[in-house]
């Protein structure tokens, strides 16, 4: 009881004494690691070797010595500085002041005599007269930064870079500074797509597999959280998000497209058309595998397909069992050649399609239009289109194609290209063209080829000025074949791949882009607790015990015989002549034992030399004394036996009848 009643009156007292102190006081708080160490284990090792246009991130080293700087920031440095300073210089990262600033030193004599006209504070109000001292033409240290100096034309070469450089940075704000890959396909990943919100990514691969990714519920081990096949057998040749990003086009090397919710779950398979019908516009779907396919980028309920039976259609996703419209590109003569790519532009008021013959053509969805195209250009390319682009003001069109280039179009024009950029190899029908988010940059992807050495790029090419902005390196091995740029995250999308494995690389800046890639990264994974426990699952397989087991067919015990070195043996073959390594020979084809005794005398052979009529009645009165076999017989009812007449003698009898 006395216990109880001093416990009580301490634990009274304590409670009096936390009163006094914070709630937090005593709590050991979670240590995270600091996000800049996060994003430097991200950072690209080789972003200042990426060749190209010299900007601020090819520039710019991973280990700066500023890495939070904005890029005002540094303009603002440099001006203050004078116009004559080298943005590339290292003074400009030594100069700034990281951390507390250090003590102050005593000032020497000198220091003082000098530090007499300092002005520490507000400055005091001028004195009226000319003996103040407070003239303008005395030259004062002013403690701060200076004010911005007015612009000053400078003709020096220095203060033309400083403007070039100044210009290019603001112009190119290409996230490339960190980079991370989603992995989990086997094969190259062929086609790809982000969500409006930039929540969630699609990819698709040769290995015949679906892989999704939401950056909300993904740590910093980038797995994917569902994966489908939408055709076994059939590769993913292009996937769409509507546009309310509620479901997803799914686009196989089968003839039936796919529609599939936000989760992954089925809502849906367009039909197959009859293969023998000859007219395209009287099937009810694709008859040939399908090559490309898109969403409407207004109406959540029209899809775009083109496929290889040379036909694109139109659908309506509330109807499975038929299209709404069939076009038949216009050819240079009869057939059927594959309609390559295809795309909206984004109003959804004109279609693009790239044919197998080289040519370009485009239609306007007009009340009474049909498949007669409103534009047609021959010969746009020397091989198979891959990609076809709209710019959002409807003037430009990107061409990319199997012959390594690409193009830029004049849609008021389109008589010739407005610039053609040669020297990007391209190996797989799936290699597409994309445009930044103000749409002044065009970026594409370039494959591996065998002699080369060059691995698989990304290229930016200014849409004004039409020439190369910058290059930069993705895989030293593998190809590069879907990219894309997404406006709200301002992360850049590429996908590569071989023919033994694949993955998407994101590209982003922890500056400049947002959520993401930013999100996942930083969330570390769950760390296994002590109390942790998962039962090993128990397989009930009753038919594995040697009772229930089928028995094994006769061409596998062949094959398990021949296997087994002592049943497969071959027999050693008899020897003629004498032995020789540890075997007994033999002598005239017969065993050592028969020699010896032939030789001994123990065994004679008269069998040549006697007449077997003799030899057999040798046996003769053997044979009457000691009947065996059939005589004893009819010892009692035939003891006399009674022979059969000769065969000559019958035949004479027959004769005289």
């Amino acid at each position: 009881f006395h216990l109880k009643k001093k416990r009580s009156v301490m634990e009274d007292e304590l409670e009096g004494l936390r009163a006094n102190f914070p709630l937090s006081f005593g709590k050991t708080s979670k240590v995270s690691a600091p996000i800049e160490s996060i994003h430097s284990a991200t950072r690209r090792t080789d972003a200042g070797a990426d060749a190209g246009v010299s900007s601020d991130f090819a520039t710019k080293k991973p280990d700066s010595g500023f890495p939070s700087l904005t890029s005002s920031s540094e303009t603002w440095l440099r001006t203050a500085r004078g116009p004559n300073r080298n943005p590339n210089s290292s003074s400009l990262k030594d100069d700034v002041a990281m951390g507390p600033p250090p003590p102050p030193s005593k000032p020497t004599r000198e220091e003082e005599e000098e530090d007499d006209g300092v002005m520490m504070g507000p400055p005091p109000p001028p004195a009226k007269g000319p003996g103040n001292g407070n003239d303008s033409d005395d030259e004062e240290e002013m403690i701060g930064p200076p004010p911005p100096p007015p612009a000053v034309v400078d003709s020096d070469e220095d203060s033309d870079e400083d403007d070039v450089y100044d210009d290019e940075e603001n112009r190119y704000k290409i996230p490339l500074s960190n980079e991370i890959q989603l992995k989990g396909h086997t094969k190259i990943v062929s086609s790809l797509a982000v969500d409006s919100a930039g929540a969630r990514v699609l990819s698709g691969s040769y290995d015949y597999t679906v892989r999704m990714y939401d950056f909300q519920g993904m740590n910093s081990r980038l797995q994917s959280f569902r994966q489908i096949e939408p055709s076994e057998g059939h590769q993913v040749r292009s996937l769409s998000w509507s546009p309310t990003s509620g479901q997803f086009l799914c686009v196989t090397g089968s003839a039936q497209a796919k529609i599939y919710d936000r989760d992954g779950l089925t809502l849906g398979e367009f039909m197959k058309g009859d293969m023998y019908i000859r007219d395209l516009k009287n099937t009810k779907g694709h008859i040939c595998g399908l090559t490309y396919g898109e969403w409407h980028p207004r109406t959540k309920e029209t899809i775009l397909t083109s496929s290889e039976d040379g036909s694109l259609r139109i659908w309506d996703v509330n109807n499975f069992l038929s299209q709404t419209q069939v076009i038949k590109p216009k050819l240079a003569r009869p057939g059927r050649i594959p309609v390559t790519t295809c795309a909206w532009d984004r109003e959804g008021k004109r279609i693009a399609g790239g044919i197998g013959d080289g040519s370009i053509q485009i239609w306007s969805l007009k009340p009474g239009w049909g498949s007669r195209p409103d534009v047609y250009v021959g010969k746009a390319h020397t091989d198979d289109i891959t990609s076809v682009k709209f710019s959002s003001d409807g003037r430009i069109l990107l061409s990319r194609s199997f012959d390594g280039s690409l193009k830029v179009w004049d849609l008021r024009q389109m008589k010739e290209a407005l610039k053609s950029f040669e020297g990007l190899p391209n190996n797989y029908p799936q290699t597409n063209v994309a445009f930044s988010p103000d749409e002044q940059i065009i970026l594409t992807g370039t494959s591996v080829e065998k002699d080369s050495t060059t691995g698989g790029l990304l290229c930016f090419y200014d849409r004004t000025k039409l020439e190369i902005v910058q290059k930069v390196g993705i895989s030293p091995t593998c190809s590069v074949v879907q990219c894309a740029w997404h406006p709200r995250l301002n992360q850049i999308f590429a996908t590569s791949g071989d023919k033994s494995q694949g993955g998407t690389h994101i590209l982003y800046d922890p500056t400049q882009s947002e959520r993401g890639a930013c999100v996942c990264v930083a969330r570390a994974p769950r760390k296994q607790s002590v109390d942790d426990y998962q039962p090993e699952p128990v397989i009930h397989n009753p038919h594995a015990l040697p009772l229930f087991r089928d028995p094994p067919s006769r061409k596998r015990q062949r094959e398990k015989t021949l296997k087994d070195p002592a049943k497969a043996h071959k027999p050693e073959l008899p020897m003629t002549g004498p032995g020789h390594g540890g075997r007994v020979g033999t002598t005239g084809s017969s065993l050592l034992t028969q020699y010896l005794l032939k030789q001994g005398g123990m065994i004679k052979e008269t069998w040549m030399e006697e007449d077997p009529r003799e030899a057999i009645l040798k046996y003769a009165e053997v044979a009457v004394k000691d009947p065996k076999f059939i005589a004893p017989a009819y010892s009692q009812t035939q003891p006399k036996t009674i022979f059969a007449k000769s065969d000559d003698e019958e035949e004479e009898g027959d004769v005289k009848k």
